[in-house]
């Protein structure tokens, strides 16, 4: 996983959110899922998680991507 760009919108309710996800390297041979989400067009609310490895990382994310799909989010990236 690279980088993980989501977006909802729904006119209706004045729903315009986006979620996005990567993985970085971190200094003590660990591994961090950044993500961040929030309204479009606004800054958002930004969380890292700690992992021992890369591929711990990355299968979190996936879990994650297929849950706010889901939920009606749409990948652009």
């Amino acid at each position: 996983m690279k980088h993980i760009y989501l977006v909802r919108h729904d006119d209706e309710k004045n729903m315009h959110r986006f979620y996005q996800m990567f993985v970085v390297p971190g200094l003590l041979d660990d591994w961090s899922l950044v993500r961040e989400w929030g309204r479009a067009g606004s800054p958002g609310t930004v969380r890292k998680d700690w992992f021992d490895s890369e591929e711990d990382a990355v299968t979190a994310g996936e879990k994650i991507r297929v849950v706010k799909e889901k939920k009606g989010y749409q990948s652009i990236l």
